[in-house]
């Protein structure tokens, strides 16, 4: 039987191995729960930086980065004295190049064009003196086949404009040819009675139509069959021949599909195209 002695040290050793345990489980408690600290801060350091991120509008990869517009690049425009001009926002309704801006412009003479229609023929006559960049761009589209194939899209009748326009691939009054020329707007043309700033365009003028507001021209022309009055806004660049304006005599004639502006302005009824423009 073991002394008392052996009884106390017995406990003692029991006690101290109790002790021991309960420190290393301390211990393993310290280091998980600092483990547990470190991690926390971790996370709560990201998730600062990505707030920072966000809210300064900065990308990790700045060639991707969506709220960046792209700069557009400037509309190419020739280095001639016409200065022609691309027009990214209105593209080319028939694939055609550029005209060559010919330094010095040709700015004397005429050139002879002929619009074939399934109508009948209407026989061009362009002065180059009366606006050289024009004619120009215009004896270039009809050489370059732009003008074959496309409908004369608009005829009018009101008693101050008869004109039928052409020049516009789609039809829709809209197309061009992906590049603009300045306006060459008619100096000589006599006063309109209304003396409100108008001119009259004669019986037989050739002209350039022009987006409302634009201060340059593109490829859709109009033909005047009788006199009409409008703002000296529209570029003159030459003349029907007598044959041309009595095939658009003959279209007239035979009137008009009215569109959004009314009974006297819209599609011929008998459709007009013109099957080739040829430049003699």
């Amino acid at each position: 039987m073991p002394t008392n002695q052996q009884r106390r040290e017995a406990a003692k050793r029991k006690l101290e191995r109790q002790l021991a345990r309960r420190a290393e489980r301390a211990k393993k408690r310290r280091i998980i729960a600092t483990a547990l600290t470190v991690g926390g801060v971790v996370v709560v350091v990201g998730l600062i930086y990505l707030l920072v991120v966000l809210n300064s509008g900065e990308s990790t990869n700045t060639a991707t980065d969506a709220t960046t517009e792209p700069t557009p690049s400037p509309a190419e425009t020739t280095s001639g004295p016409c200065k022609y001009e691309k027009t990214p926002d209105q593209p080319a309704s028939k694939p055609v190049d550029v005209p060559a801006d010919v330094d010095p412009t040709p700015n004397a003479g005429t050139a002879k064009i002929t619009l074939k229609t399934n109508q009948g023929e209407i026989p061009l006559t362009i002065d180059r003196a009366k606006a050289p960049c024009t004619a120009q761009a215009i004896e270039h589209l009809a050489k370059s086949k732009f003008y074959d194939g496309t409908p004369c899209h608009r005829l009018t009748a009101s008693d101050s404009l008869k004109v039928l326009q052409c020049g516009d691939p789609t039809g829709s009054g809209s197309g061009g040819p992906g590049f603009s020329t300045k306006k060459e707007n008619p100096t000589n043309l006599a006063p309109a009675p209304s003396g409100n700033g108008s001119v009259i365009y004669p019986k037989g003028t050739l002209a350039m139509a022009a987006r409302s507001g634009s201060n340059v021209t593109e490829s859709q022309f109009f033909l005047v069959y009788a006199d009409s009055t409008l703002p000296p806004d529209y570029p003159v660049f030459g003349t029907i021949d007598p044959a041309g304006l009595a095939t658009i005599d003959k279209i007239a004639a035979g009137g008009i599909t009215p569109g959004d502006n009314g009974p006297t302005d819209g599609a011929p009824k008998n459709a007009v195209t013109v099957e080739t423009a040829t430049v003699s």
